[in-house]
């Protein structure tokens, strides 16, 4: 079974959804949403609907290439009739489905992929299903604006420690009267000596195996590793300042690189996770 972490919660019409994560794929509790329906109703009625499971196979042959398919042919036949019952657990033990998820214990519920609460939410009723996907999509949102600050802000704070580095670079490592071109390659082998020691190849070497991309392999950092170059830079300009040889200091940045990308990564899991799995 797949692990989920907590991301966040919605309110649609009163009625407050949890919203967690499947492998990076957003998933909707459709144990909260049924709360917003009128009446005394259960999940499995809804998979008692023929047009559900003629969904619900679409959805997983899509998106799923482990899905059973003999076995969802014997489903749908049987689907509608007064003595057909089947529960989310057993649907994705005979079919290997991927598009509902049966949770026990203190987070317990089921919950289902995005497309699918959708359909979800419109056997609720339809005004509901509106109502969540504008709900989801300000969540979505919101999310996209916080990660773009946040980026913005690290690349800028890498920036400006990129001065501090350039600054010792030419005070301890360009000899006088050098040419600008001289200059300009020196300043290329310090970019590299951190492109190396965070990202294991050169610049060069990241255009060549990606040319479909724009910018440089800065522009399509990760945060942690925004956060960690901007530490590498400052302690690279000190190792400078202490006269080491570049090879030696590519040693101690690379493993500086590591120890702080194992502790960033570690503390980001955590904190998405908020200790839920």
């Amino acid at each position: 079974m797949k692990k989920k972490t907590t991301l966040a919660k919605i309110n649609v019409k009163g009625t407050e959804i949890a919203i967690v994560q499947f492998e990076d794929e957003d998933y909707v509790s459709l144990t909260d949403m049924l709360k917003a329906k009128d009446g005394d109703f259960f999940i499995s009625d809804w998979l008692r609907n023929r047009n559900t499971v003629e969904f619900l196979g679409i959805w997983e042959t899509v998106h799923n290439p482990h899905f059973n398919s003999g076995e969802f042919a014997t489903i749908k036949s049987q689907a509608g009739l007064n003595s057909y019952k089947l529960s989310v657990k057993e649907w994705v033990e005979k079919t290997n489905a991927i598009g509902l998820q049966a949770k026990a214990g203190r987070y317990g519920g089921t919950y289902a992929h995005r497309d699918i609460a959708f359909e979800f939410g419109m056997w609720i009723s339809p005004e509901f299903k509106i109502y969540l996907i504008k709900e989801f999509q300000r969540l979505k949102d919101d999310e996209n604006r916080r990660l773009s600050l946040a980026w913005d802000l690290n690349r800028t704070l890498a920036k400006i420690n990129s001065r501090i580095h350039t600054d010792a670079i030419q005070e301890h490592l360009i000899p006088a009267e050098i040419t600008p071109k001289q200059a300009s390659i020196t300043y290329a082998t310090e970019a590299d000596l951190l492109n190396v020691a965070l990202f294991g190849v050169t610049a060069s070497q990241w255009r060549e195996a990606n040319p479909d991309k724009d910018g440089n392999m800065r522009d399509h950092a990760s945060l942690e590793q925004l956060l960690v170059l901007a530490n590498l830079e400052n302690m690279n300009a000190e190792l400078i300042h202490m006269n080491l040889p570049q090879s030696e200091r590519l040693q101690r940045l690379n493993t500086i690189a590591i120890r702080q990308m194992q502790t960033l990564t570690a503390h980001t899991l955590k904190h998405l996770k908020g200790g839920f799995a």
